[in-house]
């Protein structure tokens, strides 16, 4: 009888956990998961949280407003990671308390937070979870703050960018002699075969380019950059053909960060955005991403 019971009881950890073969779609995949319980109001949904082993720093203006080794990086189905600050290694000094409160049915009750460092207010940057709900992770001793809205962002001595490096996500750069050639408005504005083929989690391949086998008369200089939380800080080329200006269709990482160092100086066209992009001559098939509606 008890045996029965403990086979019943396996039986139900197993359809409540997000192991279920039609729902791993909807986190990432990590033999960790096979011990998280699911909401119970939502089946497929999950949340967890991992240490981060890394020191991690906030600064507003010229202060340093957070500084821990002890960080929680927070994952939850269809958002980005969070990094969440030990209370004890925040300045509590800074913190105000807000009247903002925001609800969230799968941690529930934010309470928001100012800061004011005696030099720069930040209104609203900041939140915690004082009582979460039945099945979030235990973060109520834990405080995150909004990425966008801090000075600067470091783990160890490198700063970073965007929001939280997830460690499931991988960057792969890799030489290949392969031909790439690409096409726009019916004229080819690339063709290489000294290029580097990155292979990013969740990501179309792009293929990075040396400058001097494109169409440098088709390109010039934008003002325009953009941040990423693996690769840095990207500037843009506009592409001009006889029939149109493309603008920042062309990107390149001037001083990439370690882990993409082979893509230093390269450039990449969007593959949304352009005719299409043969490899040996066969045409890559495009995928959805948000530069497909034109945010980058």
């Amino acid at each position: 009888m008890v045996a029965r019971r403990n086979l019943a009881a396996n039986d139900e950890k197993r359809t409540t956990t997000i192991r279920k073969p039609h729902l791993r779609g909807r986190g990432p995949h990590f033999p960790l998961l096979d011990n998280i319980v699911q909401y119970e109001s939502e089946p497929g949904y999950v949340a967890f949280t991992m240490p981060s082993l890394k020191r991690l720093r906030v600064q507003v203006g010229p202060m340093i407003v957070a500084d821990t080794t002890k960080a929680l990086v927070f994952y939850e189905s269809d958002h980005l990671p969070v990094y969440y600050f030990p209370i004890s290694d925040v300045r509590e000094e800074f913190l105000l308390p807000s009247r903002t409160t925001t609800e969230d049915p799968f941690k529930g009750i934010a309470t928001h937070y100012s800061l004011n460092t005696g030099i720069t207010l930040v209104e609203d940057g900041a939140w915690r979870y004082l009582d979460p709900v039945k099945g979030c992770p235990p973060i109520a001793d834990y405080i995150s703050f909004y990425w966008p809205k801090m000075t600067h962002w470091y783990e160890e001595d490198e700063e970073i960018f965007v929001h939280a490096r997830d460690p499931f996500r991988r960057v792969d750069c890799l030489s290949s002699s392969r031909r790439v050639q690409v096409i726009l408005d019916g004229e080819q504005v690339a063709d290489s075969r000294r290029g580097v083929f990155l292979f990013e989690t969740g990501h179309p391949v792009r293929h990075y380019l040396p400058i001097s086998d494109t169409r440098l008369d088709m390109l010039s200089p934008s003002r325009y950059i953009s941040r990423c939380p693996y690769k840095g800080i990207s500037n843009y080329y506009h592409v001009t053909t006889p029939k149109k200006r493309h603008e920042n269709l062309v990107w390149y990482y001037p001083e990439p960060v370690h882990e993409a160092e082979r893509i230093k100086g390269l450039v990449c066209f969007h593959h949304e955005l352009v005719d299409k992009i043969l490899v040996d001559g066969v045409e890559i098939p495009k995928e959805a991403t948000a530069a497909s509606d034109g945010y980058f």
